[in-house]
């Protein structure tokens, strides 16, 4: 798979994609990503990004021109009939959800537009066939970081990057659940036990345990997400339980 960012700023990206599970991922040739300076795709020489807005109103807009050309570049870089999405990072975008994450493995590329200042020219989204997702309802300086943390949850699905998958597939939302507790050694830390069900050896127990304590903590945190969950009986009596002692 390959990954591309345009951005305004490459430099903001020289730490993050050098280290840690990304960096190896890159090492073993299951990802490649490429940072591109939308100052590259400028033609006048004070190399322009951005303008005021027509109509007025404050803040500077990022022109088309330049990213048009960085995003007809970069498709260039793969076959034809290569599976490619182009992604702008924008606060009025649509959530980027762990099966949004999971989508985009299948891709051959993934183009990240990182969008910045007051935002950037709609004729990028009509004229690139561009989506717009959002990391949550708040605002950041531009689309650099959340960039970075799309980046990171897609490579770390892809076959291959983590040791055990069995890690990727029981994460929060992967299944729909926040993730249950976890623990580690020492068994006791400052009066505080491990639950004695973790030391007992026996899995179908360990693992009852850990999916209630899943569900405990989706009920009490983000039950919305509870109504698209595939719910066993076991589940819904265990919720039901939950919610009796709740009114009680």
């Amino acid at each position: 798979m390959r990954i591309d960012m345009l951005t305004a700023f490459p430099g903001m990206f020289t730490g993050p994609f050098n280290e840690s599970i990304i960096r190896l991922a890159h090492e073993r040739d299951l990802v490649d990503i490429f940072i591109h300076d939308l100052r590259a795709f400028t033609i006048d020489r004070h190399k322009t990004i951005d303008a005021y807005a027509y109509g007025g109103g404050s803040g500077m807009v990022l022109k088309p021109e330049p990213i048009f050309r960085g995003v007809r570049f970069i498709r260039d870089q793969i076959p034809s009939d290569g599976l490619s999405r182009c992604v702008l990072l924008s606060a009025r975008g649509k959530p980027f959800l762990q099966e949004t994450a999971r989508d985009f493995t299948e891709l051959d590329q993934l183009i990240l537009i990182c969008g910045h200042y007051k935002g950037v020219d709609e004729r990028v989204i009509h004229g690139l066939d561009t989506e717009e997702y959002s990391i949550g309802d708040f605002v950041v300086t531009g689309g650099e970081l959340p960039a970075m943390m799309i980046a990171d949850a897609v490579i770390r699905l892809i076959p291959g990057v983590l040791g055990d998958i069995e890690s990727a597939v029981t994460d929060s939302f992967y299944e729909g659940l926040l993730d249950c507790p976890y623990y580690t050694r020492p068994e006791q830390y400052e009066n505080l036990d491990v639950p004695e069900v973790l030391l007992s050896g026996h899995h179908e127990r360990i693992e009852r345990w850990r999916r209630e304590e899943s569900l405990k903590t989706t009920w009490q945190r983000r039950p919305e997400l509870l109504k698209d969950v595939n719910l066993s009986k076991e589940d819904d009596v265990f919720l039901d339980i939950l919610q009796q002692e709740n009114d009680g």
